[in-house]
């Protein structure tokens, strides 16, 4: 017989842990299956930031703000095309109740520093977590162990079980072995996005973007999946953010990892960092930048050009999203950045900057020289920086006299590359940051058939159960993650239990 719990959660990232910590805060026995081999999946990669109005730390700063104004403002971020695509009224409902999820986060001892501005918000409401967002992670993750949750990984579910309409249970591969697992209330989907289900973006976005990977390599749409088994109504799955190019990861230990995320000293960072002069968490914050911000399409509309391992120019630099596509076919997938003299400087002070966290702090080419030597090189030829890349310095010297040479006739604005120093960026990549499509549901977060009916016992949080939002400013999505995986809980919770006795064999 399968082990029964009242509830089950199918990942442990942050929407699937607010989700279990929730339903155990309101006296569940949970268990939570993770198919990794740690807890985290896109938000324990995240900066952290969690966006929302009406906060106590809004407050204590005296900012005047309301969800109303936030509900106005949202829908201004993203292309007009893209917001006609917005489930205006649930958006409307997850940002009244982002706040009381920030309220709870504090509760659980997590802090934040904040709030910072992000136009065209018309107030400061981006709330950084301290020191990033494996604090998340962390005090979920504890808060499960003190309520005697169950958090199983290498644990993939497989399939739903049901009994009759009603989902009841997991089939899930434990360490190569199969188990089911029954659950009594419900099972919450909570597996991440599927920006890296390369099927299933050339199925929804288009065959021409098979090849581009998503920043988390295992968000392979495994919730969508078993959602869409289930009889759920999917929507929005052609709508993505990204492709946009992206410095590859350092190989070393992210900057924030090295801090605390839990226990006493994470307390006292907590405390502290709120009274730092505002240059110190500016300093830290262009450290995040250069780990994880995109360049600034500017760059290429100076003039900057693009190259390939090999040091050949592929693609007009300024074309979207041909630039990302024609990318993805390059040898290993990569790209190289070349500034010469003119670009360096322009890119060494405000306001051509190279990334930005909006409003909070910019890097220039400085920065990366100094916070990323392995994807910033500077030289006083193209030889130079060529050889430290590993790129064949003839064809880049090539590719530089061809792309001069067809400045007059091609462009007006742009200048040709002329002198040093040089400095060449990347590797650079196409990355998907993350995917819009989900399962619609209700404010109890329970997942919806195509013809509105509930799908019993089954429940989407996180990218999961989107419904149709979209959230295209920063800090938004890990507020929904943490916002439905609370909501999730308590609904969860208040579900009548089934009885005990139901048979998961003959399912």
């Amino acid at each position: 017989m399968a082990e029964t719990f009242d509830v089950i959660v199918i990942g442990a990232g942050g929407s699937g842990l607010a989700a279990a910590y929730s339903a155990s805060e309101h006296g569940g026995r949970v268990l939570v299956l993770e198919k990794r081999p740690q807890p985290g999946g896109t938000t324990g990669i995240a900066v952290g930031s969690f966006t929302a109005a009406g906060t106590s730390i809004q407050r204590q700063a005296g900012i005047d703000d309301s969800p109303e104004l936030h509900i106005e403002d949202a829908g201004k971020f993203p292309p007009p095309a893209i917001e006609a695509r917005n489930a205006d009224a649930m958006r409307a409902f997850f940002l009244q109740e982002a706040a009381n999820t920030f309220e709870w986060l504090r509760g659980l001892g997590l802090s934040f520093v904040g709030p910072s501005p992000e136009p065209p918000n018309r107030n400061p409401r981006m709330h950084n977590v301290v020191p990033g967002a494996k604090a998340y992670i962390a005090a979920l993750q504890l808060g499960l162990q003190r309520r005697g949750a169950v958090l199983l990984t290498n644990a993939s579910a497989e399939s739903l079980i049901k009994d009759g309409d009603r989902v009841v249970g997991v089939r899930a591969i434990v360490r190569g072995e199969t188990h089911e697992y029954h659950a009594s209330r419900g099972v919450i989907l909570a597996a991440g996005d599927y920006a890296s289900n390369h099927d299933l973006i050339a199925e929804h976005r288009g065959e021409q973007f098979r090849c581009i990977e998503g920043i988390n390599p295992f968000a392979t749409g495994d919730g969508h999946k078993l959602a869409k088994d289930a009889g759920a109504w999917l929507v929005n799955m052609d709508v993505t953010y990204g492709p946009e190019l992206r410095f590859v990861p350092s190989s070393q230990r992210p900057f924030q990892q090295c801090f605390p995320a839990s226990g006493a000293a994470a307390r006292v960072m907590g405390a502290i960092a709120p009274r730092l002069p505002k240059w110190v968490m500016r300093s830290m914050i262009k450290r995040l930048l250069v780990t994880w911000q995109h360049p600034e399409n500017s760059l290429f509309d100076d003039g900057a050009i693009l190259v390939n391992r090999e040091g050949q120019c592929f693609v007009d630099e300024t074309k979207y999203p041909d630039r990302e596509i024609a990318l993805s076919a390059q040898p290993e997938k990569i790209a190289f950045i070349l500034l010469d003299r003119r670009l360096v400087e322009r890119y060494s002070a405000w306001p051509h900057f190279i990334s930005t966290a909006p409003d909070i702090a910019y890097a220039y080419v400085a920065d990366y020289l100094r916070l990323r030597p392995d994807i910033a090189r500077s030289g006083d030829s193209l030889a130079s920086v060529a050889s430290q890349a590993g790129i064949d310095v003839a064809a880049l010297e090539n590719s530089v006299k061809s792309y001069n040479a067809s400045l007059g006739q091609t462009s007006e604005s742009k200048q040709p590359l002329e002198s040093a120093p040089w400095v060449l960026l990347g590797p650079v990549k196409a990355y998907f940051t993350t995917t819009e499509g989900g399962a619609v549901v209700n404010q109890r977060m329970q997942v919806l058939g195509h013809n509105g009916n509930i799908l019993r016992g089954l429940y989407a949080v996180g990218q999961n159960g989107l419904s149709g939002m979209i959230l295209w400013s920063h800090g938004l999505h890990i507020a929904w993650a943490m916002t439905s995986g609370r909501l999730a809980g308590i609904a969860v919770m208040s579900e009548s239990a089934r009885p005990e006795s139901v048979d998961l064999r003959a399912n």
